[in-house]
């Protein structure tokens, strides 16, 4: 059973930090890429930043020089360091591993998802 689980969601207000975690687990054989997607009410899922497993990082422009995303592949583990937050981001932010199961599937799997609010 394949699973992905973020943390590290809450509260902020407009100019603050906010670093969200997401861990893999399962019986992965390895992970291609993993990235952070958020979904504001009302609105569609957008891809925040994505890393993939050669080191190619693609962020939004409305993040870019704000948001950092880093890893550590020992632990399956992808982080998002959110640095001066906007209202604008408040959403529910979603992790996403790309990976290839022991069974040698390829597989897209998705967290639960944790909620960010930013207040001005």
């Amino acid at each position: 059973q394949m699973q992905v689980v973020e943390s590290g969601g809450g509260s902020a207000q407009a100019g603050g930090s906010l670093r969200l975690s997401c861990v893999a687990s399962g019986r992965i054989l390895n992970i291609k890429d993993m990235g952070w997607y958020r979904q504001a009410p009302g609105k569609s899922r957008e891809l925040v930043a994505e890393l993939t497993s050669d080191g190619k990082i693609k962020y939004a422009d409305s993040v870019k020089g704000r948001f950092t995303i880093s890893e550590n592949n020992a632990k399956n583990t992808v982080y998002l360091q959110m640095d001066s937050l906007k209202p604008e981001d408040s959403a529910t932010y979603y992790c996403r591993a790309h990976l290839v199961s022991l069974r040698m599937s390829l597989l897209d799997v998705w967290g639960q998802g944790t909620l960010v609010i930013v207040s001005s």
